[in-house]
């Protein structure tokens, strides 16, 4: 007795802990609640929340019971079924299962959303995406929580099997497997081969061998290995290969490494020491720049430029006429001399052949003669202006490019030096890119509105030098070619959807108005609901949406019935025909009983008891039309009440002030006439005299 009292005690202390544990904990994704309300069929399986935090329950939709706690999740659940279920007295909900919803991405087999136990790590979740794929990077995988990234190195974790390396997984997390930067940018299948192509080294210790040999990699470091030994495993250097200047830099440390006099001397001092990371470049064998203690070099406008040897006595003229002569093209005024000493003399060639100069200068080995190009040619090169002096016009103009300015220049001017807008140019949204300061901010202009509307030509942009000027171009119809619509900025598009001709993502400027885009959109379908049009302002601090009726404006084309729209709001035409759950019971009225076609209308205070009869196909030939019952909804929730009309009566004698007042949200219920007091008198009669009868007969006998 003693020892099972002792098993009850810890069976109630082991309750009291773990309900309360059970009712804090909060519902995530994945999760699995079991839902039991005894004879609806609709409850027998789990209910499973979704990612975004939602189960479906029988006959109510979606609900949001994510982040909730067991009893708060409860709570909602009585609360939603309520309308539809009358006794839920024994509905039980309860946590089932603990679950994870994790998406694995990147280099492994099936990519996509996987459902784990509650201890699933990691490796499980890799396994279930079908495992890892050839040319995944192990050590640097990512487990993305919302926006926070956490790195691991899971190649620790195989060789270690240390369980910490692996970050705790929870509901939503994405497990990302990164490409390993040796694979390259095409995407091939991967044999041993092709790996071992591309070297066997890791990222941080590897040597790099590239340029002029067979098979650049990515190579081990191995201690005692020298620069011939990995140049033999990168296949040797081609026939092209530069062998005495081959660059090696370890660290921070480059130097040059003669192949062909190591091979000439066998001398292994001339072998430079390699470390982890080094890097070798073997270049191509190009022609040597000429040095010597006897070259004059010529440069610029002559007809074969270069490095000559000079010999005593050899005069301006001889290297002038060995580099071919000027060309058409040279500025023979301006020949510069430049010494060896820094000074620099100008030669006027022209004036000499004209007899102006008397005498030319003597050429000294390592001098350089410049001749330069002629400023006045039709085709300037940019680098003749100044970046002090020029101003750059882009986009849609005729004549793009870099031009010279002047502070009595204007923006017209400089717009019409460059040929003026083409025929796509957007421009209400001229952008102008100021330089001052060593910073650049950028600045719009309306030249459109400028143009059209006229204005002070003090109110035009200052322009200096060093801007910029942009003129976008107009974006192409997204229902004509989908791959420019992001051309277009979001601050001057509009968005329209719904039951018009062509729905999507239209340019729009304040000029325009609520028409302008409905037109755009090729106006409403058959199927629009003119009298529920919906627009999302969203250019204030906060959204705002409001209504519109569209067949209002059309009756009577009052202006002041459309919204103001500008760029970013959205606009929406519902269906007519929409899903009944689509329309609130706020907005409708139930029509009910012995009526041609009960359901749920749409009404307006323009509307009488008549007109709603009349939508609903009137009374059926049982309708017991002296007594309708028409139940009105109090705004607040409290005193609803029902009143009768007599419809025959009032076919008899009409009185339109008599009709019951109807509003959106109320019910009319037409009885049959077997409800009437005469009906069930006459039913109450029948019975008496069959009994009567029966009675009587049975006397006879």
């Amino acid at each position: 007795m003693k020892r099972g009292a002792l098993e009850g005690l810890i069976c109630v202390l082991l309750l009291l802990f773990t309900c309360p544990l059970l009712a804090s904990t909060l519902l995530a994704p994945g999760d699995r609640l079991a839902i039991v309300q005894p004879g609806e069929p609709a409850f027998d399986q789990p209910f499973q929340i979704n990612k975004q935090g939602e189960i479906a329950l029988p006959e109510v939709g979606n609900l949001v019971v994510g982040g909730k706690t067991l009893q708060q999740a409860d709570e909602l659940i009585r609360t939603a079924l309520k309308p539809v279920y009358n006794n839920l007295s024994q509905l039980t909900v309860t946590l089932l299962e603990k679950r994870l919803l994790i998406s694995v991405m990147g280099y492994v087999k099936k990519p996509g959303s996987y459902d784990l136990a509650p201890d699933g790590n990691v490796q499980m979740a890799l396994d279930a995406a079908g495992g890892l794929v050839p040319g995944a990077q192990l050590n640097n995988m990512q487990v993305r929580r919302g926006s926070t990234v956490s790195s691991f190195d899971y190649k620790r974790y195989l060789d270690t099997g240390d369980a910490s390396v692996l970050p705790p997984l929870q509901s939503l997390d994405v497990v990302f497997v990164p490409a390993s930067p040796l694979i390259g940018n095409v995407q091939i299948d991967f044999d041993a081969v092709t790996l071992a192509a591309g070297g066997d080294g890791d990222t941080g210790k590897a040597i790099k061998v590239f340029g002029e040999v067979n098979s650049p990699g990515a190579f081990s470091f191995k201690s005692g290995n020298s620069i011939v030994d990995l140049l033999m495993r990168a296949g040797g250097v081609t026939r092209f290969a530069g062998v005495e200047r081959i660059r090696v830099i370890n660290g921070d440390a480059p130097e040059l490494f003669d192949l062909k006099a190591y091979l000439d001397s066998g001398n292994n001092k001339l072998l430079p020491n390699l470390a982890p990371g080094a890097t070798i470049f073997v270049p191509k064998d190009e022609e040597q720049i000429k040095r010597g203690a006897r070259t004059i070099y010529i440069m610029g406008e002559v007809f074969k430029p270069g490095a000559y040897e000079g010999r005593e006595g050899d005069s301006f003229l001889d290297i002038l006429a060995n580099a071919g002569g000027p060309t058409r093209y040279a500025e023979s005024r301006q020949i510069r001399l430049l010494r060896t000493d820094g000074t620099i003399e100008p030669i006027d060639l022209q004036a000499y052949t004209e007899g102006m100069q008397k005498a030319l200068p003597q050429v000294k080995p390592g001098d350089a003669i410049f001749v330069p190009e002629k400023t006045d040619i039709n085709e300037k090169s940019w680098l003749k202006v100044a970046p002090g002096r020029a101003v750059m016009v882009m986009g849609a103009v005729r004549i793009p490019g870099r031009y010279e300015w002047s502070d009595e220049m204007s923006l017209l001017d400089l717009i019409a030096h460059a040929g003026g807008p083409n025929e796509r140019a957007d421009i209400a949204k001229v952008q102008i890119l100021t330089a001052e300061g060593g910073q650049a901010t950028p600045t719009l202009f309306d030249l459109d509105k400028f143009l059209h509307q006229g204005g002070a030509l003090a109110s035009l942009p200052k322009i200096r030098a060093g801007f910029t000027i942009m003129i976008p171009e107009l974006p192409t119809d997204p229902s004509d070619n989908k791959s420019q619509w992001v051309r277009q900025s979001p601050d001057s598009s509009i968005y329209i959807f719904g039951q018009v001709g062509a729905p999507g993502r239209y340019a729009f400027n304040e000029q325009m108005g609520f028409i302008d885009i409905l037109s755009a959109a090729d106006g409403p379908t058959a199927a629009a609901d003119l009298r529920n049009v919906r627009i999302a302002h969203r250019s204030g601090s906060t959204a705002r949406v409001s209504k519109l009726d569209l067949a209002l404006y059309f009756e009577t084309g009052d202006e002041t019935l459309l919204p103001k729209v500008l760029p970013g709001d959205s606009i929406y035409l519902p269906e007519k025909n929409r899903p009944w759950l689509d329309e609130p019971k706020e907005n409708t009225i139930r029509v009910l009983g012995a009526i041609a076609r009960p359901g749920r209308y749409r009404f307006d205070s323009s509307m009488t008891l008549l007109d709603l009869l009349a939508e609903a196909g009137g009374p059926t030939s049982s309708a017991y039309i002296k007594k309708i019952v028409v139940i009105n909804m109090a705004t607040s929730g409290q005193g609803d009440q029902a009143r009768s009309f007599d419809l025959d009566g009032f076919a008899k004698e009409p009185d339109f002030s008599q009709l019951p007042v109807l509003r959106a949200g109320d019910t009319v219920f037409i009885p049959d006439s077997k409800s009437s007091n005469w009906a069930i008198f006459m039913d109450g009669m029948r019975d008496i005299l069959t009994t009567i009868s029966v009675v009587a007969l049975v006397g006879t006998l």
